[in-house]
């Protein structure tokens, strides 16, 4: 069954704590990874449908960062880390 889940920049950002919205783990961070990052690595991971969108984190509305919506079969826990892997290939 398809369903989507929802991707934000702050998830995979090495300039925040898990308690404000990171949610990998500190040694698999990026420094300032934006939407078309996180779309780069979703082709690298093999997912193809996916849309940026211009809507922002409740959390850092303030931040203006955009969002990944991808159609996926895994928990989303998953596709953070898989896309969190294929973000570090760009460091």
């Amino acid at each position: 069954m398809e369903r989507v889940c929802i991707l934000y920049p702050c998830y995979f950002s090495t300039g925040l704590k898990r308690s404000e919205g990171r949610r990998v783990p500190a040694g698999r961070v990026v420094m300032n990874p934006t939407v078309d990052d996180i779309g780069a690595a979703l082709k690298r991971c093999g997912y193809t449908t996916y849309r940026t969108e211009e809507k922002h984190h409740p959390a850092h509305w303030f931040k203006r960062e955009g969002r990944v919506v991808v159609e996926c079969t895994t928990p989303k826990g998953d596709l953070i880390q898989k896309v969190a892997g294929a973000l570090e290939v760009r460091q």
